[in-house]
């Protein structure tokens, strides 16, 4: 099953989203079929804030220390890094071509600023006429940063991306059922949102939502989690439950000598 035929199987795609080798390599031990990274979590995890194109040389670096893997890699590229429509496209075909990548998604926001949906629909037309074989996710920011977050104005975004030849659509920060139904009906490719907490995933999918990626919410917990273990050692209780070190050194091992995980 290919990475397109995952959007249209039965149930919707769950898409973890990692960081670096140990949380892919954990995702990819759960079984998960496909990973996405995280900008954010690639930024932030170097000292550098979101949105600003810190995280361009690292989700490369991430991309390529992880193309071995045996699962398919979609990796976050915030506005593409670049204005220029071609430049964008000839870092989509060093992701495709030389590190396997099957997908990416890509903003219609830079320095959380809303731009001209003609402006993303050049890219994605400029990713797709060199790399058509890459899966184009169009991320459209109208909910994501509260500018034009209005049903009508993400659909006209979203029908300008698709018609550029996006293969999905996705939305963050829409959680309302009935806009994303909305949505779901009228964009002719497989919508996408951030998991939301009160819909389960079989809620979602009954929806019209195809797939659902966790963006950089492990990142986050992760981050909660080490606090926390601190927090509780410095107040006398039990440290929370972990992932053994055994486990976590036996998969790097692994992947340091190229062995087959998952």
């Amino acid at each position: 099953m290919s990475f397109r035929d995952l959007h249209y199987a039965g149930e919707p795609l769950l898409l973890p989203n990692a960081w670096d080798v140990p949380s892919a390599l954990a995702f990819c031990d759960a079984g998960y079929q496909a990973i996405g990274t995280t900008s954010f979590g690639l930024a932030a995890s170097s000292g550098h804030p979101d949105g600003g194109r810190a995280s361009k040389s690292l989700t490369v670096d991430l991309a390529r220390r992880l193309s071995n893997l045996p699962v398919y890699l979609t990796v976050d590229m915030e506005d593409g890094y670049d204005k220029d429509p071609d430049v964008v496209a000839a870092h989509v075909d060093h992701l495709g071509a030389d590190l396997g990548v099957a997908g990416i998604n890509i903003e219609d926001s830079t320095d959380e600023e809303l731009v001209n949906p003609q402006d993303l629909a050049a890219k994605v037309a400029a990713i797709k006429q060199r790399c058509p074989a890459v899966f184009v996710n169009a991320r459209v920011d109208t909910y994501w940063l509260d500018q034009d977050a209005t049903v009508a104005a993400t659909l006209e975004r979203a029908t300008a991306y698709v018609a550029a030849g996006a293969d999905g659509i996705f939305v963050p920060g829409a959680t309302s059922p009935s806009d994303l139904r909305q949505f779901a009906e009228n964009i002719p490719v497989p919508l996408n949102v951030l998991a939301i907490p009160q819909l389960s995933l079989a809620q979602l999918g009954e929806l019209g939502v195809r797939r659902i990626s966790t963006g950089s919410l492990p990142y986050r917990a992760a981050i909660h989690a080490a606090l926390e273990v601190a927090e509780r050692i410095r107040n006398g209780d039990s440290p929370p439950a972990a992932a053994a070190y055994p486990s976590m050194q036996a998969r790097l091992v692994e992947f340091e000598r190229g062995l087959p995980t998952g």
